[in-house]
């Protein structure tokens, strides 16, 4: 048995723990050690052995996926991928740069400036914006500097929804000291019955959009144009993020244009349809909402749910940057995503493996877009390869449908075809 000094101090290895580091590189020779005592390995084979199971990163925990779920925005899988300005941005951003530093005087600066003007200059509507970590975190803030204390929150009960893994709003501002007024029916809400719930103890009304799922039949809602000439700040969250609207998704409102029907402030993430990192977006309307901001801005708690310098970096680039790849995928031209699967299944029934080129339908994910569906492709495996794709390398993350493991294409960029034909010719089944 070789000793593990000796085999770390080969060249490939050592290179490797420079790389990765010491701790990292040495498991992996002790676990091959383990494998040569069983008789799996022999010693010869110890050095390549570790070569071939040691990670890219020494975040070896996180693996690369190849999306083929047709879900654009999966939330498993990080929702949305970054554009490439926005990865230049985060190597920028990783090192030491002028985050909160004014170049000119050499004194403290703003934080997030550039993120803050990108967001302000893509919406005009807003008379000032600010960013935390996450959605949540943006109407955590705004209860808790409005309503903290006992004040009241106006939302119809059709819109206490929840958010994912057993988070749900009602709870998520009830635990910052505000009482909800619920008004109306799961089904059916009018105006009066906001009109006659607001009252001295009224902190704002709140319009949460059902993002995650759709009531149909016998209901009705009041707009955010009735809404906004209620006595009482309305806040309005989009949850998905678009900044304008989107003709393929009519139904998703987009923080423009509910600015401009009289919200007072609008609050939606940053890793959904906008298509960059885990943020959360609140902009103001111009006069009351951008008191507001400021007074958001200079809460207490807007500390601890600041965003970091990366996200700042990434949520800029994404949205002064060129298309995201969450964009591009919205807009794939089904005729082009038939060609790549009939491609695709042609190679790998020529190597043998039994493919067929499908229609598929996509969705938008993450908690936006509910029951529209994308038209698409896919290429139809066996439902063996689920398992053997999902635990190989590259990781490919497909669907189950119909007895047969479905890979569409629609979240995927045609260079992603060559690297997924090589991982289903790899895959163990």
């Amino acid at each position: 048995m070789p000793k593990t000094d000796a085999v770390l101090a080969e060249l490939p290895l050592a290179a490797a723990m420079h790389e990765l580091g010491p701790a990292l590189v040495k498991r992996h020779v002790v676990q091959a050690q383990h494998q040569v005592r069983a008789g799996e390995l022999t010693p010869e084979q110890l050095t390549a052995s570790v070569l071939a199971t040691l990670p890219a990163t020494a975040a070896e925990s996180l693996h690369p996926v190849l999306n083929a779920t047709g879900v654009l925005l999966h939330t498993n899988i990080g929702r949305a991928p970054l554009s490439p300005a926005a990865i230049d941005a985060l190597r920028i951003a990783a090192g030491t740069t002028d985050v909160e530093l004014d170049l000119a005087t050499g004194n403290r600066g703003p934080r997030g400036r550039g993120a803050l003007a990108a967001l302000a200059d893509a919406v005009p509507a807003a008379g000032a914006v600010h960013v935390v970590n996450n959605g949540a975190a943006a109407l955590v803030l705004v209860a808790t500097a409005l309503a903290a204390g006992g004040r009241e929150i106006v939302i119809c009960r059709g819109e206490l929804v929840e958010i994912g893994d057993g988070f749900r709003i009602p709870e998520l501002l009830a635990a910052t000291g505000a009482r909800l007024r619920e008004v109306g029916t799961t089904n059916r809400v009018r105006r009066d019955d906001y009109a006659e719930a607001i009252g001295t103890d009224t902190a704002f009304v709140l319009k949460v959009h059902p993002s995650n799922f759709r009531i149909t039949g016998f209901t009705s809602s009041v707009p955010v144009t009735e809404l906004a000439t209620l006595d009482a700040p309305l806040v309005v969250d989009i949850g998905s993020g678009l900044l304008a609207p989107e003709p393929l998704l009519p139904d998703e409102p987009d923080a423009a244009t509910v600015l401009g029907d009289g919200a007072t402030l609008v609050t939606a993430s940053g890793d959904k349809l906008l298509g960059g990192p885990q943020a959360g977006l609140l902009l103001g309307s111009p006069g009351e909402g951008t008191a507001l901001v400021a007074r958001l801005r200079r809460h207490p708690l807007a500390r601890a749910l600041r965003v970091d310098k990366l996200t700042l970096a990434a949520l800029e680039a994404t949205v002064r940057g060129p298309d995201t790849p969450t964009a591009k995928a919205l807009h794939a031209d089904p005729d082009q995503l038939h060609r790549r699967a009939h491609a695709l299944a042609d190679r790998l029934t020529s190597a043998g493996i039994v493919a067929e080129a499908v229609d598929s339908a996509a969705t938008v994910g993450g908690g936006g877009a509910p029951g529209v569906e994308l038209p698409s492709a896919a290429v139809a495996l066996p439902q063996r390869y689920a398992a053997a794709l999902r635990t190989g390398s590259p990781v490919v993350l497909g669907r189950l449908e119909g007895g047969r493991c479905l890979l569409d294409l629609r979240a995927l960029a045609g260079d992603a075809d060559d690297t997924l034909y090589t991982a289903v010719r790899s895959a163990r089944v």
